[in-house]
C-alpha cells in the first residue's frame, strides 16, 4: 500500500497534542456550566472550589445529564442533515445568479487526485430554516427554545457523535481507507487520531467526512441555536434586545457567507490540507456549535442593550471586517479562475510565478498574487474574520470575560493557521515562497505583523 511519507512528531507538536485531547473537552464543559450554574462567570466556580465552597462533585452532581429526549432531538438532526447531504441534488444554483453549486471539483490532494463533491449546503441551510420559522409561526410541534432548554444534554450527544466519528475514521484510515495514497502516518497513535490519518475518508461516492462535518450539522445548526437562545430571552426577559439581534444578524451573515461559497471552501487549508482526525471530527461536533455560540448564551443570562452609538460601531465594525474578509477571498478566487487575466482594483494583478512537485513527482505551477489587498497582507482575509470576531464580542459589553473568549481563541487559531500555512508553503515552493514574502513581507497587519 503506498503512502505518503512518514513524518516524524517533536515533542512540542506531541504535548500540544496531549493537551488539547485532554483539556479541550474540559474547556467546553467549563465554559458551558459557568453560564448554567455561576451565570457565566469564569472565576467563580474556580474560587467556590478553592475556598472550599463547594467541591468539584458538588458542581459535576448539578450538572443535568444525558437524556432520552436529547439524544432523540440529536438523533433526528443528525439524521435530517444526512438525509439533505445525501438526497437532495443542489437546486439553488439553477436559480440564484452568481451562486455555485451542485457538483463541483476540489483542489488535487498530495497524491494527485481530485475529488468531485456534492455543494448543497445553502439548500440544506434554507430547507432547515424555512422548517424552523414554519413551527415557530404556525405549526408549534416544539418550543423555540428547545435548543437551550437542552443545551447541556446535547453537549453530551455531540461528545459521542464527535468522539465516535473521529475514532471511526481512525480505524477506516488503517483498515479500508478511501484512498491509501493520500493516507498519512506518523506511528504516534495521539497524533494520528487527533490530526487524521486519512486525507478525503468517504463512504460510497457522495459522503465526505469533511465536506459533511464542516459544514453540516455545525454550522447549519449555528444560527438555529442563536435563534433559540433569541427566543429563550425573549421568554425570561419580555424582550430580545438589540445585542442579541446584533449577534443573531452578524453571525447569521457569516454563516450565510459560508453557505454561499461553500464551494469556494473545498479550497481552504480544512479541505486542501488538513487530514480528518479528531480535530476537525470532535471540533466540528462539539468546539464549534458550543464555544461559537457563547455570544448569544452569554446574553440570555445577561441581557444587553446597548446605546445607539455602541450598537451602530458594532454593526460597523462587524459590517466592515465582513467586507475585508469577503472582498479578499473573492479576488484570491477571481485570481485562481481567470489564472491572473482579470483587474483588481482596476489593474491587472502582480504575481509571483512558482512550482512545485506532487507526491507522485507529477510538477505544477501556480501563481502567487501580490495585488489588491494581497499585496497588503499574505492573510488579509484572517484580519477581516478577526474584525468580525471581535465585533461579536463588543456586542456583549464589558461586564464579563467569557464573550471574549471566542475573539481570543480566534486571534490564536488564525495566527497558527498563518504559521502553519506558511511552513507549508514554505516546503512546498522552496526560493519561489522568498521571493513572495520579499514583495508581501506582512502576514496580517501592514506594518506590524
Amino acid at each position: 500500500m503506498n503512502r505518503l511519507p512518514r513524518r516524524e512528531v517533536d515533542w512540542f507538536s506531541l504535548a500540544s497534542i496531549l493537551f488539547l485531547l485532554t483539556f479541550a473537552p474540559l474547556i467546553v464543559y467549563y465554559f458551558i456550566m459557568s453560564c448554567a450554574q455561576y451565570q457565566c462567570s469564569l472565576t467563580a466556580p474556580l474560587l467556590d472550589s478553592l475556598m472550599g465552597n463547594k467541591h468539584l462533585s458538588d458542581i459535576w452532581n448539578r450538572t443535568p445529564t444525558l437524556t432520552y429526549r436529547a439524544a432523540g432531538i440529536y438523533s433526528l438532526w443528525v439524521t435530517f442533515q444526512v438525509v439533505l447531504y445525501m438526497s437532495f441534488p443542489d437546486f439553488c444554483h439553477k436559480f440564484l445568479p452568481g451562486y455555485v453549486g451542485g457538483v463541483q471539483e476540489g483542489a488535487v490532494t498530495p497524491a494527485g487526485v481530485v475529488n468531485k463533491y456534492q455543494i448543497n449546503g445553502l439548500q440544506a441551510w434554507i430547507i432547515t430554516h424555512v422548517l424552523w420559522f414554519a413551527n415557530a409561526s404556525f405549526l408549534h410541534l416544539f418550543s423555540p427554545t428547545i435548543i437551550f432548554d437542552n443545551w447541556i444534554p446535547l453537549l453530551w450527544c455531540a461528545n459521542i457523535l464527535g468522539y465516535a466519528v473521529s475514532t471511526f475514521a481512525m480505524i477506516k484510515g488503517y483498515f479500508f481507507p478511501t484512498n491509501a495514497k493520500d493516507c498519512k502516518f506518523t506511528g504516534n497513535f495521539f497524533y494520528d487520531y487527533m490530526m487524521g490519518i486519512e486525507f478525503n475518508p468517504r463512504i460510497g461516492k457522495w459522503f465526505d467526512f469533511k465536506l459533511f462535518f464542516n459544514g453540516r450539522p455545525g454550522i447549519v445548526a449555528w444560527t438555529l441555536i442563536n435563534l433559540s437562545f433569541a427566543a429563550k430571552q425573549q421568554e425570561l426577559h419580555g424582550e430580545v434586545t438589540n445585542s442579541m439581534i446584533l449577534v443573531n444578524v452578524l453571525q447569521g451573515i457569516y454563516v450565510l457567507d459560508f453557505f454561499w461559497n461553500e464551494a469556494w471552501y473545498l479550497k481552504t487549508i480544512d479541505i486542501c490540507h488538513d487530514h480528518f482526525g479528531w480535530y476537525l471530527g470532535w471540533g466540528d461536533c462539539v468546539w464549534l456549535p458550543y464555544l461559537y455560540t457563547l455570544q448569544g448564551l452569554y446574553l440570555v443570562y445577561h441581557p444587553v442593550q446597548l446605546c445607539t452609538a455602541h450598537a451602530l460601531g458594532v454593526l460597523v465594525l462587524g459590517l466592515l471586517g465582513y467586507y475585508i474578509f469577503r472582498a479578499t477571498n473573492h479576488q484570491k478566487d477571481l485570481f485562481r479562475r481567470t489564472n491572473g487575466n482579470c483587474r483588481i482594483w482596476g489593474r491587472r494583478p502582480e504575481y509571483i510565478e512558482c512550482s512545485y512537485t506532487s507526491v507522485d513527482g507529477t510538477k505544477y505551477h501556480s501563481k502567487l498574487m501580490t495585488s489588491g489587498f494581497w499585496g497588503w497582507a499574505r492573510h488579509f482575509n484572517y484580519t477581516g474574520d478577526l474584525m468580525g470576531s471581535l465585533a461579536y464580542c463588543l456586542a456583549c459589553g464589558f461586564e464579563h470575560l467569557l464573550p471574549y473568549f471566542y475573539i481570543t481563541y480566534m486571534a490564536i487559531l488564525l495566527i497558527h493557521r498563518c504559521l502553519r500555512d506558511e511552513h507549508r508553503c514554505s516546503s512546498k515552493y522552496g526560493k519561489d515562497w522568498e521571493r513572495y514574502t520579499a514583495a508581501v513581507p506582512y502576514r496580517l497587519l501592514p506594518g506590524v505583523f
